[in-house]
């Protein structure tokens, strides 16, 4: 079958929502290489991790054709690329960033979306009325005319039906993965290299992700008063003007020696800064599911999350939750791992066992059979044929061939 895909957030970010587009179509391209994969991008961007994608031989670029479509690129993505959807022969459609083109649904072609989070609906406060607009348009549109929705977590789900009144019938949900990177043991001598490179302490909890408001590093850092001196807080991640409120807490509980903030970190270093640390804090007050926390677990370490939304689907049940507002409760959760040696390292053997639900060969099959589902009661199309998936291991050979 020819499956086409917005590959929009694929080839223009390098986080979030371009690294679920990427792994999504890698695992699909991997483990149901019988259909062939368009990937629909409006430019194209000099992006390495995208280009890995076209190594695969069922997976090709679609570009707009025209000049008029080059020019208006996003109008093209939105409105006018169901022409060449059809001229391509493309049966289903799958947006991978919460939108779908306007009119797909009487094409004749199915689709999909996904959704990630509707915090902007929940938290409407973190964002601009005009992107809370635009936001809930798209949205919600696709919502009702896609043929199936994908949740990337249940209480993403939940939000779906609440906000929107769609079905639960209709929504499937398919988690994410995350890099097989996190899963390698970094050497001795890159560690080395990026600890030099980015100063990082001896003994350091870690953060990873956007640093704004939503994020709430504040609990971690009001905790770090009580947590021994030689420990330091490491947070990774896109700088917002909430930085300036953890420096100024910072410095006013002689705490800025301990506080380290590190922008704009290639990809590629992360593993290292992952797998020296301590421990992984993340006491967000809402996510659509929590990628770093699954990066962490793939790392050895063991994890503390905020309760509230939907981490404890990212972590499990062998993980620490605390109220994104108790602060004694992150302090307390901090020193027991710390002090506790076999608590540690259970949440670590544990974590590795939870990790087998989010394997690739996993979400792929879970994501084949949400498209299988748009063509089951559809008579005047060809049905989907059974694709035998590749063997899990030999997918991490494959991975290394690259």
């Amino acid at each position: 079958m020819i499956i086409g895909l917005d590959a929009k957030r694929a080839v223009a970010n390098h986080t979030g929502l371009g690294n679920y587009s990427r792994f999504m179509v890698d695992i699909l391209a991997t483990y149901h290489e019988g259909h062939n994969y368009r990937l629909f991008i409006p430019k194209k961007k000099k992006n390495s991790s995208y280009d890995k994608l076209l190594t695969h031989v069922n997976v090709h670029s679609e570009l707009p054709q025209t000049t008029t479509m080059k020019r208006f690129s996003s109008l093209w993505r939105s409105f006018f690329i169901k022409k060449d959807l059809l001229k391509k022969g493309v049966q289903l459609y799958h947006g991978l960033s919460n939108e779908l083109p306007i009119g797909i649904h009487k094409t004749g072609i199915k689709s999909v979306v996904t959704i990630h989070d509707l915090i902007f609906l929940r938290y409407p406060e973190y964002y601009k009325p005009i992107d809370r607009k635009i936001y809930n348009f798209k949205f919600k549109y696709a919502c009702h005319v896609a043929d199936r929705i994908v949740a990337i977590s249940e209480c993403t789900k939940r939000d779906i039906m609440n906000f929107y009144q769609i079905p639960a019938e209709k929504i499937d949900v398919v988690y994410q993965g995350c890099d097989p990177q996190y899963s390698e043991i970094v050497s001795e001598q890159k560690k080395k290299q990026v600890k030099e490179t980015y100063q990082l302490p001896e003994k350091y909890i870690l953060n990873v992700g956007s640093i704004e408001t939503r994020k709430n590093l504040m609990l971690a850092l009001e905790a770090l008063k009580d947590i021994p001196a030689d420990i330091h807080l490491v947070a990774v991640g896109k700088k917002t003007p909430y930085v300036d409120s953890l420096m100024e807490y910072a410095n006013e509980n002689g705490l800025n020696d301990r506080l380290h903030l590190i922008h704009n970190l290639p990809h590629s270093d992360l593993p290292a800064v992952y797998q020296q640390a301590l421990m992984f804090v993340y006491p967000s007050r809402f996510e659509g599911f929590g990628i770093p926390i699954i990066e962490a677990m793939h790392s050895q370490l063991p994890v503390i999350a905020a309760t509230g939304s939907c981490l404890e689907e990212a972590g499990g049940a062998h993980s620490i939750y605390v109220d994104p507002d108790d602060v004694k409760g992150m302090t307390n959760a901090i020193l027991r791992i710390l002090s506790d040696k076999e608590l540690r390292e259970k949440m670590i053997t544990e974590g590795n066992k939870y990790l087998q639900r989010f394997r690739e060969d996993v979400l792929a099959d879970d994501m084949n059979r949400v498209y299988n589902k748009c063509f089951a009661t559809a008579n005047d199309r060809i049905p989907i044929q059974a694709i035998q998936t590749v063997p899990y291991q030999s997918r991490k050979l494959a991975a290394s061939d690259k």
